[in-house]
């Protein structure tokens, strides 16, 4: 099996986390997003793993290395679509394609299986969300077959609470809907026009996360420490004060400076940032270089 990573998009949610640094490879604990991404696939027999890149593309792959990627670059910004299309030359028959930005650990052969079964052209796997208003809905059928799709509608009018968890079963025919070299959404402009028309979906067990805001980003982050045990990561050179407190859910990137009286929880501190003397950084991000100065109390998403 092989898969298709879109790693292209810029993050704008996530500034000024990715002024410098691509979605798809922010560090998220000790590792870059992607590099976590990998590694369930790789648990699950998939070696063959393609990555799309587009906003800062080298720094994806300075963030990566060449440890048995394959990379296409897109020349401009292509859509989700466009990327799909842009890297044709490199899919097989039949591949999975995944949303750079989420993390997961669903089991990928209930989805491939499910996809056989049916003799599906696209097979979406659904993951069911507490508030349906905040993402587009998939209405299914018995056995699977999408009916319908509902972008963010109210509370009131939902009539499910499955969503699209931006991971794919694709045949590769399915790129023949896509013009060459123009942008596309997949989601948008292919989609809706296989309901009906070997398009189908199966809901997905398991942690499921989108990473496109800081809140998630950080509730990403003490997910991963609470299944690892971990109460604190400190990276490479990092220094803390003997007279700093350090609580739950705290890393600190390579060369991370606090100062004496400091307190931080809840928290991530991204490389080369100064924590200074009696400051409180509390449910945040600290951007990698920033400074924050003595004493200063930091309660707000990126710092």
């Amino acid at each position: 099996m092989q898969a298709l990573i879109l790693a292209g998009g810029e993050g704008t949610r996530l500034r000024p986390l990715t002024n410098t640094v691509p979605k798809a490879v922010i560090p998220l604990v000790d590792r870059p997003l992607l590099a976590h991404m990998v590694e369930w696939l790789r648990g699950h027999g998939i070696d063959d793993v393609v990555l799309s890149c587009g906003h800062l593309a080298g720094e994806v792959r300075a963030a990566l290395g060449d440890t048995g990627l394959t990379y296409v670059d897109e020349p401009r910004p292509l859509g989700t679509g466009g990327a799909l299309k842009h890297a044709e030359g490199l899919l097989a028959e039949r591949f999975l394609m995944l949303n750079g930005d989420v993390l997961c650990d669903f089991d990928l052969g209930t989805l491939v299986d499910a996809h056989e079964r049916t003799g599906a052209r696209a097979t979406l796997a659904l993951t069911a969300v507490d508030d349906p208003s905040a993402y587009g809905l998939v209405r299914t059928a018995p056995g699977g077959a999408v009916t319908g799709f509902v972008e963010k509608p109210p509370p009131d009018e939902a009539d499910t609470r499955d969503v699209s968890a931006g991971v794919y079963v694709l045949e590769r025919s399915v790129l023949d809907l896509l013009p060459p070299g123009e942008p596309a959404s997949i989601e948008r402009d292919v989609f809706p026009r296989l309901v009906g028309a070997g398009l189908h979906a199966v809901r997905c067990d398991g942690y499921w996360l989108d990473l496109g805001t800081p809140e998630r980003y950080l509730q990403a982050t003490f997910d991963l420490l609470d299944r690892r045990g971990e109460e604190a990561v400190i990276g490479d050179g990092a220094q803390v004060d003997p007279d700093a407190r350090l609580g739950r859910h705290v890393v600190l990137g390579r060369g991370v400076t606090v100062a004496a009286g400091a307190s931080v929880e809840r928290a991530v501190v991204l490389d080369g940032a100064h924590v200074g003397r009696d400051c409180v950084l509390r449910d945040c991000i600290v951007a990698a270089g920033a400074r924050v100065e003595d004493r200063r109390v930091v309660e707000e998403a990126i710092a």
